[in-house]
C-alpha cells in the first residue's frame, strides 16, 4: 500500500459523510497519493462541487483533481477512469442492496469488486481507524502458488494498514469439518484440522510478528466465519482476496468477497492475483 501513488476516490453527491473521501484523505496523508475524485452521473452537472472538494484538499496540503463521467453504467465507468488515471487503488463508500433487489440483479459494488483490476477499498462505517484491529482473511488450505502469492499481498496490505493506523494485525482462516470417511487422518478430527492450519500459517506468522492469539483458526464455511470474527474482535477493516468469479457459477455460488460484503460491519479491502489483474486489464483494454 506504501507504493500506490494515485487513489481514485469515488464521490457519491447523494450519500452522507463522504466517508470514501475521509478514507481517501486518511490514506493519502500517509502515503503521499495523489487523489483523483469521481463523480459517475450522466444526469447532473456537479463540476461546482468537485471544484470545491479539490480546493478544500489543496488548501489541507493534497493534490488533488477531479472528473465527472458516465460510460455504461457505474463499475464499468469507474474501472475505465482508474486504468486512465493509473490509479493504484479506488475507494468508494458502499451502497447496501436489499436481498429481492440482490436476487434479481447483481449489485454494482458486487460488479466493482469482481471487475476492477485494482484494489477496491469499500467504505462502510465513519468509525476511526487509528488503534483498531485489521483483520486479514486467508485460506490457507490452498496452499498452491497462486494462493500463497495472494495470501501474501492480503497479510502485506493488512500489515500496511496497521501501521498506518497504529492499530494491530489479526489473521482468520476458515478450515472444513472433520470427515471421518476421509482418506487422510489429517482431515478426521477437527483438531488435527486447525493444527495443519496453524502449522501452514507459521511463515508468514514469523514475517509480520504476528502471536498466536491474534491468529484465529475457526471450523466453517468463510463467509460465515470471517464476519464472525471480524465483529467478535470490533475488526475496523477486513482484507479478502477474490477470484473474481464471473457469469454463471459466480451468479450461483457468489465469491467470499462478495457474499461476506454486507454481513461486516467494517471497511473492507478486496484483491485479486496478479494473473486475474493482467486477464482484466486485457479485457478493459478491449473495450
Amino acid at each position: 500500500m506504501q507504493a500506490i501513488r494515485s487513489i481514485l476516490v469515488v464521490i457519491q453527491p447523494d450519500q452522507t459523510g463522504d466517508l470514501a473521501l475521509k478514507r481517501a484523505r486518511l490514506i493519502a496523508g500517509v502515503t503521499q497519493s495523489h487523489l483523483h475524485l469521481l463523480v459517475c452521473d450522466n444526469k447532473r452537472q456537479h463540476t461546482i462541487y468537485l471544484n470545491e472538494l479539490v480546493g478544500e484538499l489543496e488548501r489541507d496540503g493534497y493534490r488533488a483533481t477531479a472528473q465527472q463521467a458516465w460510460q455504461e453504467n457505474l463499475h464499468q465507468t469507474v474501472i475505465n477512469v482508474q486504468q486512465a488515471e493509473g490509479c493504484g487503488l479506488v475507494i468508494k463508500q458502499q451502497v447496501p442492496e436489499n436481498a429481492l433487489k440482490r436476487l434479481l440483479l447483481t449489485p454494482e459494488d458486487w460488479k466493482l469488486l469482481r471487475h476492477c483490476p485494482a484494489p477496491v477499498l469499500m467504505v462502510k462505517t465513519d468509525r476511526l481507524w487509528t488503534g483498531g484491529k485489521v483483520l486479514a482473511a486467508v485460506d490457507v488450505g490452498n496452499a498452491d502458488g497462486e494462493h500463497r502469492t495472494l495470501h501474501a499481498s492480503i497479510i502485506s496490505h493488512a500489515y500496511d494498514i496497521a501501521g498506518l493506523a497504529s492499530g494491530s494485525l489479526h489473521v482468520v482462516s476458515a478450515h472444513p469439518a472433520a470427515m471421518l470417511a476421509s482418506a487422510d487422518p489429517t482431515f478426521q478430527l477437527s483438531e488435527t484440522i486447525e493444527a495443519r492450519y496453524r502449522d501452514a500459517c507459521k511463515a508468514f506468522q514469523a514475517d509480520y510478528e504476528i502471536p498466536g492469539e491474534r491468529l484465529h483458526i475457526c471450523e466453517g464455511p468463510a463467509d460465515v466465519v470471517i464476519p464472525q470474527v471480524a465483529s467478535r474482535l470490533n475488526a475496523v477493516v477486513t482484507v479478502l482476496g477474490t477470484v473474481a468469479r464471473s457469469g454463471f457459477s459466480g451468479a450461483l455460488i457468489g465469491n467470499t468477497a462478495e457474499v461476506v460484503l454486507d454481513a461486516l460491519d467494517s471497511d473492507v479491502l478486496v484483491l485479486k492475483p496478479d494473473d486475474i489483474i493482467d486477464h482484466l486489464e486485457e479485457l478493459v483494454a478491449q473495450r
